[in-house]
């Protein structure tokens, strides 16, 4: 195998160091991170109101969180774990909203995408991250 041939597409990569101290970038479609050490890949749009989850971050326990109204992803099976909060959160009286904010995140997770880590960066594969393998390879 020849040198480029091992060099990531430009557009499909980051460097590791862009994703130090929970910070999140976009490659494509996708929002790109560490949780707990491992690179993820997932969806970059909340289910709550289609925020850019690649301007989030990622929290001390390794979940993906919304930069608008702090939604939660377990970034391992793309589900939310904590529901939006603030003014459009789960508070309030529209509890026919809050139901189906719930019921959308729960069957339909973020989807994935599965990662690798070439030298100092983080590649973004092209197949079905929905694999028993959480994603990553």
């Amino acid at each position: 195998m020849d040198d480029d041939a091992k060099t990531p597409t430009p557009g499909t990569s980051v460097p590791l160091s862009a994703l130090a101290g929970g910070a999140v970038r976009r490659v494509g479609a996708w929002t790109v991170g560490l949780s707990r050490d491992e690179p993820f890949a997932v969806d970059s749009r909340c289910r709550h109101q289609l925020a850019d989850l690649s301007k989030g971050s990622v929290d001390a326990d390794g979940c993906l969180v919304c930069p608008w109204h702090g939604a939660r992803y377990d970034v391992r099976d793309g589900r939310m774990v904590q529901g939006p909060r603030g003014f459009f959160g789960y508070h309030g009286p529209s509890r026919g909203y809050r139901d189906l904010v719930k019921a959308y995140a729960r069957f339909l997770p973020l989807r994935r995408r599965p990662t690798s880590v070439r030298g100092d960066r983080v590649s973004v594969g092209t197949d079905s991250a929905d694999s028993a393998d959480g994603g990553n390879s």
